[in-house]
């Protein structure tokens, strides 16, 4: 069983965010990033197939800067086998779809049966790289999939839907987006990261893969962020006084109209 895993870095969630001053972008120099968190359950998902069918390769491709490196070697250390880091600055900027472009051309070299991605990046929050990745590939694909099943040819999934599970079976090769609850991403051993230091990470240039630089990137990207902004600061917590109930509700309707626009 030969599984490919998107990889993204991202800022840890506990990672302190400043946006720029010029609200373009946010500052990223001194902070920690991690494997964006979904993507790990697909990382843990392709090695439990792996380790099912009894055979295979578990091949990790990523798209991002020379730190990305980190994150790469850290899902190697999980257990994969091998890696492609798409590693070029005319990445720089790509939008859901650019990405996705990028993604396909270099899978389309690859040997696969199955393509687990995160069910979104927790930095963007777009959930689109991983269907957009199938529709050009020409695969069918399930997303938020909370439990898989292989069976020769085809695989079964079980799929989050609103107030919900949806179960449908596919056809192999085909793409999955990882929701939570699929599976419990395993921590990277002291002897798997000693054997991370050795195993093959492929560096990729777009020239490699026959893309344009001018496709890709920011100029190349159909989406762009117009600004950025930090969450408004919360207010402390108003008590509403009274000697009795009635004017304690009186109060909070008060509050409510004439402060908090509210009604």
């Amino acid at each position: 069983m030969n599984s490919i895993v998107c990889l993204k870095q991202v800022p840890d969630t506990e990672a302190q965010i400043v946006v720029k001053p010029d609200a373009s972008d946010v500052k990223l120099d001194g902070v920690k990033f991690v494997i964006s968190p979904y993507d790990e359950f697909g990382i843990e998902e392709a090695l439990v197939q792996k380790e099912k069918a009894g055979a295979g390769e578990v091949t990790l491709v990523c798209m991002g800067p020379d730190r990305c490196v980190e994150a790469i070697r850290t899902g190697l250390a999980m257990g994969a086998d091998k890696a492609e880091h798409i590693d070029d600055p005319a990445c720089e900027g790509s939008d859901a779809m650019a990405t996705a472009t990028v993604l396909a051309e270099q899978i389309k070299k690859m040997d696969y049966n199955l393509i687990f991605c995160g069910r979104q990046a927790i930095d963007d929050d777009q959930g689109q790289v991983g269907v957009a990745l199938a529709e050009l590939l020409g695969l069918p694909h399930a997303s938020l999939v909370t439990k898989v099943e292989v069976a020769g040819d085809k695989v079964k999934v079980n799929r989050q839907i609103v107030g919900g599970e949806e179960v449908i079976e596919m056809p192999i090769p085909c793409v999955i987006t990882a929701q939570k609850g699929l599976n419990e991403p395993r921590y990277a051993s002291l002897p798997g990261i000693m054997k991370a230091k050795k195993k093959p990470l492929n560096p990729v240039k777009l020239a490699d893969l026959g893309i344009d630089a001018g496709t890709v990137g920011a100029a190349g990207s159909k989406t762009k962020a117009a600004n950025f902004s930090s969450p408004a600061q919360r207010t402390a917590a108003k008590l509403i006084s009274g000697e009795s109930a009635e004017e304690k509700a009186a109060g909070l309707a008060k509050a409510l109209r004439e402060e908090a626009k509210a009604i």
